[in-house]
């Protein structure tokens, strides 16, 4: 029993070493093969890589072929991977560049830039629209000349004192609407304030210079208390006053001119003049009607202005234009009340004038009437005059319209005239 056991124990482990050993020599084999496989690849990466230099260096091949034969160990060439990332890098940079190569034979033209008509025609055009806007400019001024109106804003500050923001507000409506012959309105001033600010001397100046540059019969003066005085007769100062307008801006249109509407006193007027003058300031009508100007001469609005005046005293020029739209803000509601036409009006409002302003206004008119100016007499008619003090300055109450009696008083006394002016 003894003897046998060992007989029977051999050839299990045999077959236990046969089952071990065989997946070990399956799994050598496959490395081996995996092995063989990489080299085989890499010789042939490396036979691809001297044939492509073979290409291009000739005589290079032969000293690669002989350092290829004579190498007896295999090593990893990381020289010819960087290679063909090169060449990737290469053919990806010409890729973007997209140069256009020309043959070494031929001869290397630019193309030929065609010309195209659409430019021709747009210098054209520009050049007809400079043209046109020349041309524009030229009849601009063409009109502000035959009006003269820098004369006129010359003579306004010369001799209107104390109203320099309603002169240069004046001025330039006129300078806009005069510059053309064409409009979609006719142009509509109010001058609205109390008593003896200038309003009816401005009207008189523009009358006046109007008269001298166009003719007598393409400005009217109108004053209600004169032409129409009794209320009776208003139906037929309805019919006068519309025709005398229609004549006037009919014979105006044949001649290329714009007539000039003064109209004082307007307040005084009756609710049927104002609706007579209403349908004239309205935009669809004939040409004729839509140029023309009308300036509205009033006292309506007179006190608020005077409250305001006293309770925002200030020089400052910008603070007056300021106020002159807080100003507008507070009478525009009063005019509309009183008659709708003021919707139409551009109104400028007249302040009060200074105690140095009523002094000028002295001087100019003993100047007008031969006196000699004695500064003593001056201001001895000046201070005959009521004024409202506040914030440090003196308001007359009535402006200058007392001066003309005041001189006139003054010459009556056997005042010496200017004897310069008395001679001319």
């Amino acid at each position: 029993m003894d003897e046998s056991q060992p007989r029977t124990e051999t050839p299990t482990a045999h077959k236990r070493i046969s089952l071990l050993s065989s997946p070990m020599r399956a799994v050598i084999r496959l490395r081996r093969k995996v092995q063989f496989l990489k080299k085989s690849r890499l010789l042939l990466q490396r036979q691809i890589s001297l044939r492509r230099t073979n290409l291009y260096n000739p005589s290079m091949s032969l000293f690669n072929q002989a350092t290829f034969d004579n190498s007896q160990y295999f090593t990893f060439d990381t020289s010819v991977d960087q290679s063909m990332v090169n060449k990737y890098k290469r053919r990806k940079t010409r890729r973007k560049s997209r140069m256009v190569l020309y043959p070494e034979s031929s001869k290397k033209y630019l193309p030929t830039e065609q010309k195209s008509k659409a430019k021709r025609c747009l210098l054209l055009l520009i050049g007809i629209i400079c043209f046109q806007i020349l041309n524009a400019i030229e009849n601009l001024d063409d009109n502000l000349q035959k009006y003269d109106l820098d004369g006129l804003e010359k003579t306004m500050h010369r001799e209107v004192f104390g109203q320099k923001v309603a002169v240069d507000r004046i001025m330039e409506l006129l300078k806009d609407y005069l510059a053309t012959h064409i409009h979609n309105k006719p142009l509509v001033i109010s001058f609205n304030g109390p008593p003896g600010v200038g309003k009816s001397h401005v009207g008189w100046l523009l009358a006046k210079h109007f008269r001298s540059v166009m003719d007598n019969d393409f400005v009217l003066q109108y004053f209600v208390m004169h032409h129409c005085p009794n209320k009776e007769a208003t139906p037929a100062c309805q019919s006068d006053l519309s025709e005398k307008i229609s004549e006037m801006v009919t014979r105006a249109e044949i001649e290329e001119k714009i007539p000039l509407f003064i109209l004082d006193e307007v307040e005084l007027m009756s609710p049927v003049l104002l609706d007579t003058l209403s349908r004239f300031f309205q935009p669809n009508q004939t040409n004729e009607f839509l140029n023309a100007i009308y300036i509205l001469i009033s006292n309506v609005g007179g006190s608020e202005i005077t409250t305001f005046a006293l309770q925002n005293v200030s020089s400052d020029l910008l603070h007056q234009q300021r106020k002159t739209e807080e100003l507008l803000y507070i009478i525009q509601p009063i005019l509309t009340h009183f008659h709708p036409l003021w919707k139409s009006a551009v109104i400028i409002p007249f302040g009060l004038l200074e105690k140095s302003h009523v002094i000028n206004c002295i001087l100019e008119e003993m100047m007008r009437e031969g006196l000699y100016p004695d500064q003593s007499h001056i201001e001895n008619l000046a201070s005959q005059l009521s004024y409202y003090t506040t914030g440090g300055r003196e308001y007359a109450i009535t402006g200058c319209k007392q001066v003309g009696a005041k001189v006139n008083l003054l010459s009556e006394s056997g005042h010496k005239p200017n004897p310069l002016v008395s001679t001319l």
